[in-house]
């Protein structure tokens, strides 16, 4: 069943109306940002205040859940018919949701997130070191992991199992009634289609200003040129497109392969340059740490006792982050899952690409403490300065600096085009009924909207707009994801019970 129930078509209503709002919201924060990105950042903070704290224990609640589900019986439960298997090997797999889920922002804040805590801890109530690597994990760890499997497994259950479109609005149609239905069921679909496309146009111009900073370690061109951020978003427009043209089972399977292989080959020159005994040591006890912390970590809003606006800042803008880039990467997710037991998919979204980040972050981490040490206050006015070219300033300290930034440079580049290309897949599956394989002109559209949305936030450096928005938007968003968690546990007792 590739679309659900025809009954229910609402592309005819969401297409437009999303098209509309993407880029009528995106010309007035591109053009007007004087106007806008006050009033963006005061919505935000409004909604920061009134919601906030629900982002970190939700994420904390589906963690909990889904280790629940995983170990109870229901775990054995395939996404799919009881005969179904698995569309992708297990590495394949594991390489398209890691890409789609992270991607260029393990590059950027590799090194530069642990320095940045470690320099400016937010409290005094625990060794500044120890605390950077723990709360880097917090951001990038379990918790942002569990919020996408939980809105992944909900999509994947429904759409393989129950067999209907996958779409945010389907757990929401399915299993309610009312007049009020509709009108927010559309508005789930609207809402995840602006946070898609808001949140990848972050992430081109992000990317962007990665990628440029690397052409200016390897190349010299200059650290500020237009032309070469625009010679950049060509060449990224480029191969997306020629990309998404081929299909699911190719052009993704085959970035997120070399996304790995590229990732991998960083980490073992960097493990091997900052020394195996020291990496080995700096990991095993950061991870340690950290698992350690879970309990507390799950259990406490601010376990460090940071200032509010600290807090705020850092810890529950990755929270609304990632509740914003569930709609994309959960969608991903549930479509290249089935086949899969309920168990084997908790696991695999939920541990390995937690391990992963601890691993990343633990040699990015040391290899930017190592070379931090030699000068503090230099080190400190870089991150200040532009957090993006901290890493290059890091590599120039180690054997094969030009190597380094080169690989660094290439894996953002792959990283950026694979998560493009994905969420042009995703945004032609939310506007076309949530078709398991949307028609290429629609994906092509898609890529053209992207395309536009990141060059203009990149030309005008205007990415506090974008968190502002995705920040206002993510807020009415948590209320779908935890309106469809209701709709996925009456689903799952009322099947209980008849079985």
């Amino acid at each position: 069943m590739e679309s659900g129930n025809p009954s229910r078509s609402s592309s005819s209503v969401v297409f437009p109306a999303s098209l509309t709002l993407c880029l009528g919201i995106a010309l007035w924060a591109t053009v007007f940002p004087d106007t806008a990105l006050p009033a963006l950042q005061t919505v935000s903070k409004t909604a920061l205040g009134l919601a906030g704290d629900a982002f970190l224990w939700s994420a904390s609640a589906f963690f909990v859940l889904l280790l629940g589900l995983a170990a109870s019986p229901i775990g054995k439960q395939r996404l799919g018919p009881a005969d179904s298997r698995p569309d992708f090997s297990t590495p394949s797999w594991l390489s398209m949701l890691f890409a789609a889920g992270m991607g260029t922002g393990l590059v950027v804040w590799g090194i530069a997130e642990p320095l940045t805590h470690h320099f400016n801890p937010p409290s005094d109530v625990a060794p500044p070191t120890s605390m950077a690597f723990i709360l880097t994990n917090l951001h990038w760890g379990f918790h942002a992991w569990g919020i996408y499997a939980m809105g992944a497994l909900i999509l994947a259950y429904f759409g393989f199992v129950k067999g209907q479109s996958y779409l945010p609005s389907s757990p929401i149609r399915s299993e309610f009634s009312g007049a009020w239905v509709a009108p927010v069921a559309a508005g789930a679909d609207i809402l995840a289609i602006m946070a898609v496309a808001f949140g990848v146009a972050g992430s081109i111009a992000m990317g962007t200003m990665q990628v440029h900073s690397g052409l200016t370690e390897l190349t010299g061109v200059p650290a500020v040129s237009m032309a070469t951020d625009w010679g950049i978003l060509l060449a990224l427009f480029v191969a997306y497109m020629a990309s998404s043209a081929t299909g699911l089972d190719k052009g993704i399977r085959i970035l997120s392969n070399l996304n790995m292989l590229a990732a991998i080959g960083l980490l073992v020159a960097l493990f091997w340059w900052g020394g195996p005994a020291d990496m080995m040591a700096s990991i095993g006890t950061r991870t340690a740490e950290y698992v350690a912390a879970m309990p507390v970590l799950l259990t406490h809003l601010n376990p460090y006792e940071a200032p509010r606006g600290w807090f705020e800042g850092w810890t529950l803008v990755y929270m609304v982050w990632w509740v914003a880039w569930t709609p994309f990467v959960g969608i991903f997710i549930a479509r290249i899952s089935k086949g899969r037991t309920i168990r084997e998919f908790v696991l695999g979204v939920m541990l390995v690409p937690t391990l992963f980040s601890a691993l990343w972050f633990g040699v990015f981490g040391q290899v930017g403490l190592n070379a931090a040490a030699t000068d503090p206050e230099a080190y400190k006015a870089l991150l200040n300065e532009d957090v993006t070219s901290i890493m290059f300033a890091v590599f120039d300290t180690l054997p094969a600096p030009q190597f380094l930034s080169g690989l660094a440079t290439v894996l953002a580049s792959i990283f950026l085009v694979t998560s493009v290309d994905s969420a042009t897949f995703v945004l032609g599956m939310l506007t076309s009924d949530g078709a398991l394989n949307p028609k290429t002109s629609r994906k092509w559209v898609w890529g053209v909207v992207l395309g536009l949305l990141g060059a203009g936030f990149t030309m005008t450096n205007n990415i506090d707009s974008i968190k502002a928005l995705l920040v206002a938007g993510s807020v009415p968003f948590l209320g779908v994801l935890l309106l469809q968690l209701v709709a996925f546990g009456r689903s799952l007792w009322r099947d209980r019970g008849a079985a």
